[in-house]
């Protein structure tokens, strides 16, 4: 691919990551003056989730500023979640260079190695502006992590990480997001920083959500 036809994929991509933070409303002050429709959307027909656990998804791709500013928020939030809820990342795919990030996300998933790179793929693409286009570019800072080559390159291509990669582009349409960072529970809410007013207040929806989630699953065993 030509350095202009990079420079312009760039540009459109980071165009659609700043959706997110587009004309941010004023916050809700109670979590009760959460509404639908204002601070979140309900999914319809909602997504299948694939784990039996209050499922929070988010939907990211590593060429995000936004997203990268958001990870330590995240990651954070992360460590006070309750027993019953689980946070999975799915990348969010638009083109060719955003499904080759995405399947550097599952090839670490595969190789247990994502809490080694996950960050420096972030930051090799936002901060050392590398444009990571190509799998070798790839290869090398898993390598850098202690992933050999070879077993990068298998994990990479292999059929269970091309099977992932579907199944996220497909969760993401079904989620019909717009940009990234955005966020969904339980496959039957969304939640984007736009109506959110922010990432922090994004992340305080999630909770409120994750609680209306607990709610109806207590009344639907009673």
């Amino acid at each position: 691919m030509h350095a202009r036809t990079l420079l312009s994929t760039f540009a459109t991509l980071a165009a659609a990551c700043s959706l997110a933070l587009g004309a941010l409303i004023s916050a809700p002050s109670h979590a009760d003056d959460y509404v639908e429709g204002e601070h979140y959307d309900v999914i319809s027909p909602a997504v299948r989730a694939s784990s039996e656990k209050i499922e929070v998804t988010e939907f990211f791709w590593y060429g995000c500023g936004h997203c990268y500013n958001f990870e330590p928020q995240l990651s954070q939030w992360k460590k006070s979640l309750p027993e019953d809820v689980e946070l999975k990342g799915s990348p969010a795919i638009w083109n060719r260079l955003m499904e080759i990030h995405a399947k550097a996300f599952y090839t670490a998933e595969v190789l247990g190695v994502l809490d080694q790179v996950h960050m420096p793929i972030f930051q090799a693409l936002n901060v050392d502006r590398k444009r990571l286009a190509s799998e070798d570019e790839l290869a090398s800072i898993f390598a850098a992590n202690g992933v050999a080559k070879d077993d990068f390159k298998k994990a990479f291509n292999s059929f269970g990480v091309g099977s992932q990669v579907r199944q996220a582009n497909a969760r993401a349409r079904s989620a019909k997001i717009t940009g990234t960072p955005e966020m969904m529970v339980a496959g039957k809410y969304r939640i984007t920083t736009r109506k959110a007013g922010g990432q922090a207040e994004m992340l305080k929806i999630v909770d409120f959500l994750i609680e209306k989630e607990r709610a109806a699953l207590a009344s639907a065993s009673l």
